[in-house]
């Protein structure tokens, strides 16, 4: 039989390099060589235990890669194509999908995330994809693997709090955290049309990456107090939308109370424990406010739309990823990452 490396979980704070047989395609599926993956914020929550999975399973939910098999029924890839799959990989033809929540794919709640959570994931050297025909596409000539790297989850995540947060021509938006999501969800809101846009963290290379990609007004709520800010910035209006992109209450809160009357706050953190609404911020439920969540859209059609963003230059992501590590030293990208030391916003992880 032959085997692979893969990243294990364990149990909570255990994550091991292990060997794991390589997957054979069954009939609608493929197998994928992954030659890049990287590790997002949702692998630690997962390791952290805050989020649960069975012990065993291969996690990762971020592949780019190469055609390595291709099952029966599989009709117009071919083997050695480079490919990128989404984190979220819908069947194209359940309720949900068909009701265009395709993300919620099964009709269980975040159903269409399988890779990492429900099956073995891309930290591995090879991925066993479902639905191949749905979720397979082909990576345009002349773009590297880094610079689709961010195309699965956090590039799709973030451009989709944007888009879930109905940002119209003229519109101002402030997103709370500027990590990975933050990040793309600031150049979300740019390629929407928003006239200012304010970025908040308390980290001064993510404040200057945020300027890069987009952001008019930056605010280090180390320095200053964002919501005095804000109000000032907007003449005592309010934001029109609201991007959280943390998962705290701090932030879920201070989006809310950004926001003006009839504002949205569109929420992509993943939140642990309880998480409540301030009477005096939501208005006792009369603002005329709306609060949306969004998970990563996934899918062949949403990853061929982002990539041709990357291809046509309009945004670039590739500068996030400030580490690279191989397969063999997964658990020294992961201590690195899960303690953000170094000023590490993506590791990218090769085979």
């Amino acid at each position: 039989m032959r085997t692979m490396k893969a990243a294990v979980f364990l149990g909570p704070g255990k994550i091991q390099l292990a060997q794991k047989p390589i997957p054979t395609a069954g009939p609608g599926q493929a197998v994928v060589k992954i030659t890049t993956t990287t590790i997002c914020g949702t692998d630690i929550h997962i390791l952290s235990g805050d989020y649960p999975v069975k012990e065993g399973l291969t996690i990762g939910h971020e592949p780019v890669g190469v055609i390595a098999e291709l099952g029966p029924g599989v009709e117009g890839y071919r083997v050695g194509q480079r490919v990128v799959v989404g984190a979220i990989t819908p069947c194209g033809h359940c309720h949900p999908c068909l009701d265009g929540h395709q993300a919620q794919c099964g009709g269980k709640p975040a159903g269409g995330w399988q890779f990492g959570n429900t099956i073995d994931g891309s930290q591995a050297e090879y991925l066993l994809v479902p639905q191949a025909m749905a979720n397979l596409e082909v990576i345009p000539d002349g773009l590297t693997d880094e610079q689709v790297l961010m195309c699965p989850d956090i590039m799709s995540t973030g451009f989709g709090g944007a888009e879930s947060g109905g940002i119209r021509i003229g519109d101002t938006v402030v997103v709370f955290a500027q990590g990975p999501i933050g990040l793309c969800a600031t150049a979300g809101a740019k390629m929407r049309g928003a006239s200012l846009i304010i970025a908040v963290d308390g980290v001064e290379a993510r404040l200057a990456a945020a300027k890069r990609l987009g952001a008019d007004v930056v605010i280090d709520y180390t320095k200053c107090d964002p919501l005095t800010e804000i109000l000032r910035l907007t003449n005592g209006r309010g934001v029109d939308v609201a991007i959280e992109a943390l998962g705290t209450q701090q932030t879920f809160e201070s989006c809310l109370r950004a926001l003006k009357p009839g504002g949205t706050l569109s929420s992509l953190g993943v939140y642990s424990g309880k998480l409540s609404l301030p009477l005096d911020a939501f208005a006792a439920g009369l603002g005329d406010h709306r609060i949306v969540t969004t998970l990563c859209p996934g899918g062949k059609e949403r990853m061929r739309r982002l990539m041709n963003v990357v291809a046509s230059g309009r945004v670039d992501l590739s500068p996030m990823v400030t580490h690279r590590f191989k397969i063999d030293q997964i658990e020294e990208a992961y201590d690195l990452f899960a303690n953000q030391r170094d000023g590490v916003l993506k590791v990218a992880i090769t085979m």
